[in-house]
């Protein structure tokens, strides 16, 4: 398949009630182990990413070290390969389409994209972030590629769960609907546990709903009844990975 065949065949993936699984990696070696299970598609987590070459989150590591580490995933598997590009590396429309022309050429077929002003406070209005996502989608018509812009929206992550209200989810559902018309391609809101606000989300937005696999949310088959097309990992299977690691590492240390 080309790069156009795998971001067709990565939106295809997305289905109400049978969503994708996406187990999130951050280098070629975790690609190729996560494709060898049987995996449909591959997508990074940007804190993994960072936190695997010495970084912390929220676009610290070089935009140059991300794409090196894009193409790296690319050559090494068959699956199609979504990046997690935070906010895009930049605020200014002209500036966001020179970086996603960048990942295009890397060979991703899609990207999450966030509403969160990173390295600043709270989110772009809905206004700014429409268009930010258009000016995405213009830059991916143009090299001919049908870029997967999974929109994700921060407002669950403004607050704890336990603080999350009808308020919160009503203007998720109006960014659902905004983000759409702009070009998005799926809308993903981290952060949501309750599943009746997932159910409603699911049956109002006019895009697919990716949720993040939370250990106090839903469990996996309950989110595909709840209408969830997509469920992340996030960070979660990096930080096993180091867990186990560590683990290891006292036992041998202790001479175990």
């Amino acid at each position: 398949m080309n790069q156009s065949e795998r971001a067709q065949l990565f939106a295809r993936l997305h289905v109400k009630g049978d969503p994708l699984v996406l187990f999130n990696v951050w280098d070629a070696g975790s690609a190729k182990a996560v494709e060898s299970i049987g995996a449909k598609a591959l997508a990074t987590g940007s804190w993994s990413v960072a936190a695997a070459d010495g970084y912390v989150d929220a676009e610290s590591i070089p935009l140059d070290t991300l794409l090196a580490n894009l193409r790296r995933i690319v050559a090494c598997v068959t699956l199609p390969v979504s990046l997690d590009f935070e906010g895009g590396y930049a605020r200014q429309p002209a500036d966001l389409q020179a970086n996603i022309t960048q990942i295009i050429e890397a060979g991703a077929i899609g990207i999450n994209f966030e509403d969160q002003i990173v390295g600043g406070e709270g989110l772009y209005s809905v206004e700014e972030q429409v268009t930010r996502i258009a000016a995405l989608r213009q830059a991916a018509d143009q090299l001919g590629v049908p870029l997967f812009i999974n929109a994700r929206t921060d407002i669950f992550l403004q607050a704890p769960p336990e603080q999350h209200s009808e308020a919160h989810l009503e203007a998720a559902i109006r960014r659902a609907h905004a983000y759409a018309e702009a070009g998005g391609s799926g809308f993903f809101a981290p952060g949501l546990a309750d599943a009746a606000r997932i159910e409603r989300l699911c049956a109002e937005s006019p895009l697919p709903v990716n949720i993040m696999f939370l250990p106090y949310a839903p469990a996996p088959r309950q989110l595909a009844e709840l209408g969830v097309a997509r469920i992340s990992y996030g960070p979660r299977p990096y930080r096993l990975v180091i867990e186990a690691l560590k683990e290891a590492g006292r036992k041998a240390l202790a001479l175990e």
